[in-house]
């Protein structure tokens, strides 16, 4: 099976400390992982500019023929689709993972005027133009998206759909739960593996 490096993306107020479990999970099955801090991480700034940050790092860090799997939580799900959909990463990107991300936009993001929280609203202008044509770009690539029906971070919850790929409803309890659920791993490890009809 190939094994390409995975890159994992955190979301609003997290860090790489977010992806502990998973990392340690992922790498003890023999992956090389890898994940980013975005910087700032408050929301203060608009998501393509944090975009450019996880173009930065892939470039930086793998070689320029070196395919990799791309994991997105929260914020971070649309972080990387803007690097997907916008800034080349189709290209570099084999697999391709969301967990909990708004994708369709959140009720919680009307609650603060920061660049990057107006952007998850609903019917944004970032929004509208990563969904007019989402289909395009992230059908080239082995999707799988995760999401729980008990969010309270992304309202209404079922708004992490895409419509792409591989939906998996998982019931976990709290949004910020979900990278560190031992069934969400499975899944991700899974996805990684191509062999997630096993799950």
């Amino acid at each position: 099976m190939e094994r390409n490096p995975v890159l994992l993306v955190h979301g609003l107020y997290d860090t790489v400390a977010k992806f502990k479990e998973l990392s340690t999970y992922l790498d003890q099955l023999g992956w090389s992982v890898h994940s980013i801090n975005l910087q700032p991480n408050d929301g203060s700034a608009p998501l393509n500019d944090l975009a450019k940050q996880v173009a930065n790092y892939v470039d930086r860090t793998f070689e320029s023929g070196q395919m990799i799997d791309l994991l997105g939580f929260s914020m971070g799900g649309l972080v990387t689709r803007y690097y997907l959909q916008r800034l080349g990463g189709v290209e570099r990107v084999k697999r391709y993972i969301t967990i909990s991300a708004p994708n369709n936009g959140t009720l919680t993001a009307y609650s603060l005027l920061l660049k990057g929280i107006v952007q998850m609203r609903m019917n944004s202008i970032f929004l509208e133009d990563l969904n007019q044509d989402h289909d395009q770009y992230l059908s080239q690539l082995q999707v799988t998206n995760l999401w729980t029906p008990y969010d309270l971070m992304i309202l209404p919850a079922h708004s992490s759909k895409m419509g792409i790929g591989r939906e998996i409803s998982v019931p976990v309890a709290v949004h910020a739960w979900m990278p560190s659920d031992r069934r969400v791993m499975e899944i991700v490890a899974s996805a990684l593996s191509d062999s997630l009809e096993s799950v």
